[in-house]
Parts: C-alpha cells; structure tokens; sequence
C-alpha cells in the first residue's frame, strides 16, 4: 500500500526494476462521489509484484508517471479508468484492453472474471466494485479484492493476444486500443437533464422544464457536496415532482422520497425549481424533442421516412451476416449510431467510396471500413422489398 512519499519511491524503484508491460485498474466511488477521480490505483508488473497507490494523500506522482507513462498498460474496459489516470498525470504509451480484446476475439461473456475463468482456469474472489472507495482507512479485504484486479491481467493479455492471432484480428484489436488510447473527453451535453430515468413518462413541455430545473439545482448541490447527483435527490423524485406538479411545499414533502429527512432540509430548493418551471412564459419551455436530434427514433421512422426504414433493416441484415460470420458483436463491427446516420441521410452517390467517406467521416476504423462498406452500399442500393 503506497500512501506516503517514501513508500512511492520505493514502489517507484520496484516498478522501474520489473519488465514488459503493467497491468492497471482504478477504483473510483461511482454513486458516492459527484466527480469520478480515481481513489486507488492498482498497478502490477513482471518481477516487481502489485502495488496499490493511494492518489489522495500524495502530492507529486511524477515519478511514478516517468515509469509508467513509457511503457504499454494492460487494463480491463480502458475507457472507464483513462479519464482519472489522466487527471493524475499517468498517460500511456500503448493500451491493451482486455475486455475490449474478448469482444473482438467473439468471447460471449467478456467480464474480467468470466474472462480469467475460461481462459487461465482461475475464479476470482469479487464483492466490492461498488463500494464506496473514498473512505478510509480501506478495510483489508478491499485492498485484497482491489489487488485481485491486477493479479492476473497480464497472461490474460497473452492468452487473448494469442487468439486474436490465430483468428487474424491482432490488427483490427491495435486499432481499437489506439482509438481508446486517443480518446479526448466528451463534450458536455447541453441537455444532459434529457437523460432522467423515467422520461418516457412525460409528454408536457412544462414537466420537462420541471425536470430541467430540478436536474440543475441538484447537479449544483451535488457538484459543490461532491456527492453523486443521485444521492442527493433520485431520478425517481424528480419524474415524480414533474408529474405531480406539488403548488406549495406541504404537498411537495408529501410526496415519496421529499417527506425524508435530507429532503426536508433542502425543501425550499426543490420547491423554488418547480415553481420556476410553472413560471416560465409558453415560449422558454423546453421541446419534447431534443434540438438538433437527427435522426428521430428508430421507431419513427416508418412514419417519417418509410423508405429509410427500409434502407436500415437491410443495412442491419447485411451487417449481421458479416458480424456472425467474423465472431464479432454488431456493435463493436460499427457503432449503431453511424449505421443510423448513414441509413437516415445516405451519400451521394450512393456507393461504396461514399459510404466509406460517411464512415470514415463518422469515426470508424479501417478494419470496420474494410468489411462494410461495399455491402452496407450494396443493401442500401438493394433494400429488401
């Protein structure tokens, strides 16, 4: 357990002294915490063992960074733990994810457990994923669950490298990683409130300005607590007080979830969103539809665009086909989103070159351009009748 500068130098020292890649998994307080920062670092490499950095009580990790960031990282769903190793300063040379790996290499069950059980013969003691990691001190049989993560990532990565090898997909697996390892973060959404479980329930525009509001003042308390947002109000409530429409604060803490006592001591808050959502002129209320939603739901489409609807079902046939046939998942072969696109407002031309240009344009990789493009023009020229 490093936790103080001098147990850093020596890790530091152990991890310089080990060879070949290492292996590296974060533990975050997801559902705790509002912000996702990494609050344990697991690390492991080939004759220098595991060690686990405790990022909160430790100032300087550029040391640690001139020894990791050189070198490829062997990671377990790389995209979920970059982002916070990032913000510590830690940025890898090469990136082999193994969890990405397994759904290349046709694995059904790509879990890191399920993954070392069919390929090394190991089941791995879990339980505290989702734990809250931002307490401490960290109970023991955390640190040896935490440790288990690193344990044996590195021959899981050989035993997938060598699969994707003998089903010619070590190429394909390269470029995923690259595009993982690039990544940049993602642009804030200007509707992230939108994304409210239970919003298929609402079809008024002033209960949706009631659920914008509620989001924003709890997103606001939620970011200066430094609490999850939904810790601090669920999104069951906020659909609820939507629909309600509560006039005044007593039938508001009547209201499931509002009558509790954290909730009572933020009552006047929740009260104050609510009855600016009632206030709001015809004008500022908010669309039912989302601006700049292109295209519209895939169930709408027979209405909207009978002709697009059609183009995807043979888009999605013709790449089902190529998925079964090459052991891959229809969403890692290209993302639904860019078939959708493509499928809503195809290329002029409609051709191969195109459709490629499209795909390209829209994020996708060689080896995802090399196997769709000339069917997915094919099915869009021919849809089915």
């Amino acid at each position: 357990m490093v936790d103080s500068a001098g147990a850093l130098d020596a890790a530091v020292a152990l991890l310089r002294g080990g060879t070949g890649p290492v292996a590296v998994d974060t533990e975050r307080a997801s559902g705790y915490r509002y912000w996702q920062r990494a609050y344990l670092v697991q690390l492991r490499r080939e004759d220098a063992g595991t060690v686990l950095v405790d990022p909160i009580g430790l100032d300087d990790l550029s040391d640690l960074a001139g020894v990791l960031n050189p070198l490829e990282w062997v990671l377990h769903a790389a995209s979920q733990d970059l982002p916070c190793l990032a913000e510590l300063g830690l940025h890898p040379a090469a990136v082999f994810d193994t969890e990405l790996a397994g759904r290349l290499a046709g694995f059904e069950r790509v879990g890191l457990a399920p993954l070392v059980e069919e390929l090394l013969g190991y089941h791995l003691q879990k339980g505290h994923g989702a734990a809250d990691w931002s307490r401490r001190p960290l109970p023991a049989d955390w640190l040896t669950y935490a440790a288990l993560d690193v344990e044996l990532l590195l021959p899981l990565r050989a035993a997938i490298a060598a699969e994707l090898n003998t089903q010619g997909k070590a190429a394909w697996a390269a470029e995923e990683f690259e595009v993982v390892r690039t990544a940049t973060p993602p642009v804030p959404r200007t509707d992230s409130w939108r994304r409210t479980s239970g919003m298929h329930r609402l079809h008024q525009p002033r209960q949706l300005a009631a659920v914008r509001e509620l989001w924003q003042a709890r997103d606001q308390m939620a970011r200066q607590r430094d609490i999850a947002p939904g810790r601090v109000l669920p999104d069951a409530a906020i659909i609820d007080a939507a629909l309600a429409e509560p006039p005044d604060e007593a039938t508001l803490l009547s209201r499931p979830v509002f009558s509790g006592r954290s909730q009572r001591r933020h009552v006047k808050t929740w009260l104050t969103a609510l009855q600016t959502a009632r206030g709001l002129p015809a004008g500022e209320l908010p669309s039912l539809r989302a601006q700049g939603e292109s295209p519209p739901p895939v169930n709408r489409w027979p209405d909207r665009d009978p002709a697009a609807a059609v183009r995807l079902t043979a888009a999605r046939a013709a790449l089902t086909e190529i998925a079964e046939h090459h052991r891959v998942p229809l969403q890692n072969l290209l993302a639904p989103d860019l078939v959708r696109k493509l499928c809503w407002e195809p290329p002029e031309p409609l051709d191969a070159v195109a459709v490629e240009r499209d795909l390209v344009a829209g994020g996708a990789r060689r080896w995802q351009c090399d196997l769709t493009a000339h069917p997915l023009a094919t099915a869009l020229n021919s849809p089915p009748g």
